[in-house]
């Protein structure tokens, strides 16, 4: 039987990808529940979008897969860098200061794991 893989892909988030990576990093190849009671009680910031992204891979994996949640894990789960957006903030003599508004692209693979 094929190993069936479920995806979900949160994308444009405004939060830079080294920040997310440090919450991303804590929950690789954990299973599901851990990750998300996990991510409910981290302080950082990335914590939500990523607990968005999980819980969003879990319900299609639960609806159109038809698969048991209580056997899925993370399979995979990145923080890639998507478009910067480039501002200023005027300084002193006629210079500008500028502003890099980095956004993140977080892809969550999930798979099951063997039944015993």
């Amino acid at each position: 039987m094929d190993e069936v893989e479920v995806r979900a892909v949160s994308r444009y988030v405004r939060m830079s990808p080294q920040k997310v990576r440090l919450v991303v990093n804590q929950v690789r190849g954990k299973g599901v529940d851990e990750a998300l009671t996990m991510l409910k009680f981290m302080s950082q910031a990335a914590a939500k979008p990523v607990y968005k992204t999980i819980r969003s891979a879990v319900a299609n994996a639960e609806e159109n897969e038809g698969l048991d949640r209580e056997y899925l894990y993370i399979a995979r789960i990145t923080a890639d860098g998507g478009p910067t957006r480039r501002w200023r903030r005027f300084g002193a003599r006629g210079r500008f200061k500028p502003i890099r508004k980095r956004s993140t692209h977080i892809t969550v693979v999930l798979k099951e794991r063997e039944v015993e």
